[in-house]
């Protein structure tokens, strides 16, 4: 169980952003789902409640999720079940049971980065940025590879571009970490992107799987049969060019073959809609 000292709930971003950077050992919390597992010790707990952060919220171009929406809220949103094939909505949908996703922030697991989420690896495959309060707006792919730094994460915005996705996922329960998750997505105009969570590391695209699917797959009426020989070549670049780990839910290997078998079910579904 981790400690506070003081406990900070500003108004403003400003305010909170001021008492964060003040002394070395204070800290944003999100839900503390996942802090609470561990013994850290914490200055000054910085409480974003009041900031107004809990939103899910469109326009014409993009889709806004604020930092402190909780994961039951992205779960129940008819804007995020009507675009992207339902997939970021699907995507929290099974993680542990109702009264975890009702504490669970956007934020705090975006700003995590954890290997084991489920809700990067969708977000991965969209057009997706992160908008920090001083840094301002930076694609997710960079942010996912950046150090970790003392930063408030405002809101996460995705581009309403037409994609068509699919998430696939393993896990031996339905409430358990996903032994391994992947997503594909594919524009209106045929451009694939290919990611992979929970892999071992953080969630990446498949850059080559990708590229491989963009140009195999812009032929027009491809016969099934070529269609599953794309698909079967494209699983072998994946665990080409994916680095699967070993750990207490499952081995390397298995989790490359389990790569296979997801990214055909993805790249079906999504040529299927």
């Amino acid at each position: 169980m981790f400690t506070i000292r003081e406990y900070a709930m500003p108004e403003t971003l400003d305010e909170a952003y001021t008492i964060l950077k003040s002394r070395k050992g204070n800290q944003i919390l999100g839900g503390c789902a996942w802090l609470r597992l561990g013994k850290k010790r914490i200055n000054i707990a910085v409480d974003l409640t009041k900031c107004g952060l809990d939103y899910i919220r469109e326009d014409d171009e993009q889709i806004e999720i604020g930092a402190m929406t909780s994961y039951r809220s992205v779960e129940t949103c008819d804007i995020l079940k009507k675009y992207f094939n339902g997939v970021i909505a699907d995507s929290v949908s099974s993680i542990i049971g109702t009264q975890f996703r009702n504490t669970v922030t956007v934020g705090g697991s975006v700003y995590g980065r954890f290997g084991f989420s489920d809700f990067l690896t969708p977000l991965l495959a969209l057009d997706t940025s992160v908008v920090l309060y001083k840094r301002g707006s930076i694609s997710l792919e960079t942010f996912m590879t950046m150090p970790y730094e003392k930063e408030i994460i405002e809101k996460i915005v995705i581009k309403k571009d037409g994609r068509k996705s699919s998430y696939q996922m393993f896990r031996n329960s339905r409430g358990d970490f996903p032994i391994l998750n992947l997503a594909a997505s594919r524009t209106e105009a045929g451009q694939w992107i290919v990611t992979v969570g929970a892999r071992g590391p953080k969630a990446i695209r498949a850059e080559k799987t990708a590229a491989f699917l963009s140009d195999k797959l812009s032929q027009n009426a491809l016969k099934a049969e070529d269609v599953e020989a794309v698909i079967q070549e494209a699983g072998e670049i994946l665990v080409s060019e994916v680095t699967f780990t070993s750990n207490m839910r499952a081995s390397a290997e298995y989790r490359r073959i389990l790569g296979k078998v997801l990214l055909g079910k993805a790249v079906r579904e999504v040529m299927a809609c």
